[in-house]
């Protein structure tokens, strides 16, 4: 049965980097592409950064069987220390990885949760 996990993570980013490259790397990582039908093989996930000047955190929120959790927090970071990604529109996005590790599951995030379980 799969359970919630979160995971957050620090990049560096240029005000003019795009923040949706972040969550498509992490997806790209998660399921081979960002363009596939629903659900993720391995772990639904969903990827929300939040800009403070160039320094950009995210929190990823994922379900998985917990015997994958370690399997699916490094390929979050395999994904995050690759600095940058070519979008479908052919513009790179980059950024600094500068670390990651495991998150506590905010009350405000147990709904949203409940549904990456549930898919």
């Amino acid at each position: 049965m799969r359970a919630a996990f979160v995971h957050q993570a620090t990049v560096v980013m240029k005000a003019d980097g795009d923040l949706r490259a972040l969550g498509a790397a992490v997806t790209l990582g998660l399921c081979g592409s960002w363009d596939h039908p629903p659900p993720c093989p391995l772990a639904p996930h969903h990827t929300r950064p939040e800009r403070n000047g160039d320094t950009v955190s995210l929190r990823i929120i994922f379900a998985t069987e917990p015997a994958d959790e370690a399997v699916v927090r490094g390929r979050i970071e395999d994904a995050l220390r690759q600095g940058s990604l070519i979008g479908p529109d052919g513009r790179t996005s980059r950024w600094e990885f500068l670390g990651a590790g495991p998150g506590e599951l905010d009350p405000s995030e147990a709904e949203h949760a409940r549904r990456l379980m549930d898919s």
